[in-house]
């Protein structure tokens, strides 16, 4: 497959055990299987390089021979042809363009190459990018449609990539998910079709983000941004190459001269274009804020919790009692993170996971799973629930919010997430410190607070929680929490609404006694008077 421009995140741990960016991910879209894609392990360093804009380690990228440069055409051809190169030898792989119409132009060369080399179907439908589709062709979809099912049950989601089996009079086609054999198949209407689907040969960056693949191929110009290249150059778990286009400068931006222009000058640039227009000011103010939030560092602590705990779950996989071929299918689906992330949140509600994954497996056969990978997720989640009636230990989560990350684990690891959990732990106090100097409004709802130390402490502490999950979710506003957004943000709102309604005991507790102090003190007055 094909690929064009958006962004990643990674983050690297230096022998001090102090940490560096590693996960730029969103709380609602963690791209955990990022950390554990390389097969390479220069290239696992490498990456971090690109994405915090270290210029030397162009250098290593041209020495392991993962740099072309030339014309843009020149460029494009090469890419394409060692793309399709990969398709032939069985391989699955990307090619990532700089702009739309080198999308466009891509998709329509693999189409019509398709078509030469397996002439099916008569009828075309029109694209939302001015392509057509026929059958055959290899499609994207750009809009989540939850009335949309496949045999299987999975719905039609941005990003999703499908084969046509189908294309109907009407503009309707019956579609295929890419690599899903059986139980994958679905009609889409033809307003969606219309309206939401691409040729799928050739993807934007911002397509690409969250893919992974066998090898990618990026094409890439003067004016790519360094989050672009940074997720176009981390798709492939065995190679990426950069196409540099050598006659495309970035007209923002002064060129070097043209004596100097080379692979490695445009990709030197290219480190130094952010995405952001802010002025220098804005933006030192800007990231600092964002690499301090709650936001950037739970990503952080969830991606390098992931790291520390992946051979432990890949082995809890592997005695769970699924098959070597099922095994393989979740190791290597895009769910893998996610089910992770729900071990380290079982984990953390004092579940053993080595006794409960074994137990979600065998409930069911899973012959036909579409996502193995995402339907242990669903059956962990409900196994893991509390029972009614039956009280469990408070869970183990840092900021009320993020299971901690247990378990064996090296001691660079441990040492990273300790620092990154006292980090989120001191921002959160700060803010819960700051919401209550400034009688923040969204505070009325934990009660009023109170005087005792002692009480104080505890009212305070379950405040951080709720100003953690606003600075993780950019909550603004009299409304506490907002409205979530995703299943993950749900999760979320309700441990923070569990620390609201906690902070409010607490505050009337305080009161209540302070008031039946002040009622014996008046009385012990009226005694003495």
């Amino acid at each position: 497959m094909l690929l064009v421009g958006d962004w990643g995140q990674l983050q690297s741990v230096d022998a001090g055990g102090a940490f560096s960016l590693l996960a730029a991910a969103r709380p609602d879209t963690p791209e955990l299987t990022e950390v554990h894609r390389f097969t390479q392990e220069w290239e696992k360093t490498a990456s971090l390089g690109l994405r915090h804009g270290r210029a030397d380690v162009i250098s290593t990228y041209i020495a392991k021979d993962r740099v072309r440069e030339g014309t843009t055409d020149d460029m494009m051809d090469a890419a394409y042809v060692a793309w399709a190169t990969d398709v032939k030898d069985g391989r699955t792989s990307i090619l990532v363009a700089e702009a739309m119409d080198m999308v466009i132009r891509l998709n329509q060369r693999a189409r019509a190459d398709r078509i030469v080399a397996n002439p099916v179907g008569d009828i075309e439908v029109n694209l939302s990018d001015g392509t057509q589709a026929s059958e055959g062709d290899l499609v994207i979809t750009r809009h989540n449609d939850r009335r949309l099912h496949t045999v299987r049950g999975g719905f039609v989601r941005n990003g999703d990539r499908w084969t046509v089996t189908r294309v109907h009079a009407d503009g309707s086609m019956q579609v295929q998910r890419h690599d899903v054999d059986f139980g994958g198949s679905v009609t889409l209407p033809a307003a969606y079709v219309a309206e939401h689907v691409d040729l799928g040969y050739a993807v934007t960056a911002h397509r690409a983000q969250g893919m992974t693949v066998d090898t990618s191929h990026v094409v890439l110009t003067g004016s790519t941004t360094r989050e672009n290249f940074y997720v176009s150059m981390t798709r492939g778990r065995d190679c990426n190459i950069a196409y540099v286009s050598l006659d495309k400068p970035d007209e923002g931006h002064a060129p070097p001269e043209p004596d100097e222009v080379n692979a490695h000058t445009v990709l030197c640039g290219v480190l130094q274009h952010l995405g952001g227009e802010l002025s220098a000011h804005q933006m030192i103010v800007a990231e600092q804020e964002r690499w301090s939030s709650i936001a950037q560092l739970g990503a952080e602590y969830e991606t390098i919790g992931a790291v520390a705990q992946r051979d432990r779950w890949v082995e809890a996989i592997k005695n769970s009692g699924l098959t070597d071929a099922q095994v393989e299918q979740v190791l290597t689906s895009p769910s893998f993170g996610p089910l992770t992330a729900e071990l380290r949140r079982a984990e953390s509600n004092h579940h053993d996971v080595e006794r409960l994954l074994p137990a979600v497996v065998a409930r069911r056969s899973l012959d036909d799973a579409e996502d193995i990978g995402a339907v242990l997720i669903r059956r962990v989640q409900k196994a893991a629930q509390p029972r009614r009636g039956k009280r469990r230990p408070s869970p183990t989560l840092v900021v009320g919010l993020i299971p901690v990350a247990d378990g064996p684990m090296g001691p660079e690891m441990a040492e990273v997430l300790t620092e990154l959990a006292a980090l989120m732990e001191g921002r959160a106090m700060a803010l819960a410190e700051k919401a209550v100097e400034d009688t923040a409004p969204w505070l009325k709802r934990l009660g009023t607070p109170p005087t005792t130390a002692a009480a104080r402490r505890r009212w305070l502490h379950e405040v951080r929680a709720v100003a953690a999950y606003r600075d993780r979710y950019e909550v603004e506003g009299r409304r506490v929490l907002g409205e979530p957004k995703n299943e993950a943000q749900k999760v979320d709102a309700a441990r923070a609404e569990q620390a609201i309604r906690r902070a409010r005991a607490i505050a009337e507790d305080a009161a209540n006694a302070q008031n039946g102090r002040s009622r014996a003190l008046e009385s012990r007055g009226r005694t003495i008077g």
